[in-house]
């Protein structure tokens, strides 16, 4: 093994480990952690579990495939299922970041009526939809033969335990016809169109809320202040979200669209290489730019490193605590009242039979 191939080696791990174990924080976090436990961070969820699979099922075989020289053993028919398994969980992704920007919006444009149009039902039909519709995308074209120049599916006539690169054959997506384009347009391009105006739509919407804020008496702004604040700092970190994600897959389009318009097979190369590689590499940012940018995560990811128990049991102790120590008080507050009053009660009587003693009987 040379410095090159170790070097290599070194760093595929240390990404297939890092998204592994940061998506599983991440989703460990969310479920264990009272504090996260809104409706937005079902998307956030939906996508650590995209990226998830993807450091499970895809990256160990893209890992090996470039310490194995791009050789793939075990067949045309695996080979589909692998690449549409990486189409289908990028797909996710992009989706799951178009609807976490949608919701965003509405968050930020119309707090008061946010609760009653975002539903849990209609999140649920949103995740649902997302992973549906990037399954569809993923497995059909591969498997109908949409892809290929000739409209056939690829890598059928490839025998199981044929390596491939000594006839030419290569384990990748072949984008080599006009389709290219209409996938890359439907699937990256638009979406990615769509998310960019969403998000200066919420920032002037921020913008114009911070100025009305300022100029309004702080006597009933305060609790409405906080939670504009806590909607702004979850839209910085979508914002630097969707930055890595633009950073990391741009690249990767491009150079798949030119090579698709081309119409030509090329061999995998070292600039192949960097811009997949790079795109899985979004993967591995999004864990970390949570609780970068977003309070609650960082103290959810530090209660978990350090194996504490979870924010929310805490929370509800103090809170338990807090309503008994009420109760008590409101209880001895009710009967002293009580025995105030019985004790006003026995003088009132006691002054009304010494009036009846010391009075005539006007009856008589």
């Amino acid at each position: 093994m040379t410095a090159t191939t170790a070097l290599r080696w070194l760093f595929l791990m240390s990404v297939i480990i890092l998204t592994i174990g940061g998506n599983i924080l991440v989703c460990l976090a969310v479920g264990l952690s009272r504090r996260l436990w809104r409706r937005a961070n079902c998307f956030v969820v939906s996508l650590a579990v995209a990226d998830l699979l993807l450091g499970v099922l895809v990256l160990p075989v893209s890992a090996t495939l470039e310490l194995r020289n791009m050789k793939w053993p075990f067949g045309g028919t695996l080979c589909n299922i692998y690449i549409s398994m990486d189409v289908m969980l990028c797909t996710c992704s992009i989706l799951t970041l178009l609807a976490i920007s949608v919701n965003r919006y509405l968050a930020i444009s119309s707090p008061l009526s946010h609760s009653q149009s975002v539903t849990p039902q209609r999140v649920t039909l949103a995740i649902i939809s997302i992973w549906v519709l990037s399954l569809a995308v993923a497995f059909s074209p591969i498997h109908l033969g949409w892809n290929t120049a000739d409209y056939r599916v690829q890598n059928l006539d490839w025998e199981f335990g044929d390596e491939g690169t000594d006839n030419g054959r290569y384990c990748q997506f072949e984008w080599n016809n006009n389709y290219v384009l209409i996938y890359a347009f439907g699937s990256f391009y638009l979406p990615l169109l769509v998310m960019c105006g969403m998000y200066l739509c919420i920032f002037k919407v921020a913008r114009e809320q911070v100025r009305r804020i300022r100029a309004t008496t702080p006597s009933f702004v305060r609790s409405a202040t906080a939670a504009i604040a806590r909607e702004h700092k979850a839209t910085v970190t979508l914002a630097a979200v969707l930055g890595a994600f633009i950073m990391c897959w741009f690249p990767y389009f491009s150079y798949f669209t030119c090579m698709g318009v081309k119409e030509k097979t090329t061999p995998p190369n070292t600039l192949h290489s960097v811009v997949l590689w790079l795109g899985y590499l979004n993967s591995t940012l999004n864990p970390i730019l949570y609780p970068a940018f977003n309070r609650d995560f960082r103290r959810a990811y530090g209660e978990l490193l350090r194996c504490r128990a979870p924010s929310h049991r805490t929370l509800l102790t103090h809170v338990t605590l807090h309503k008994r120590f009420t109760f008590f008080n409101l209880s001895m507050v009710s009967q002293n009242s009580n025995k105030n009053m019985a004790t006003v009660m026995i003088d009132s009587e006691r002054n009304l039979s010494r009036e009846e003693r010391h009075c005539p009987d006007n009856s008589r």
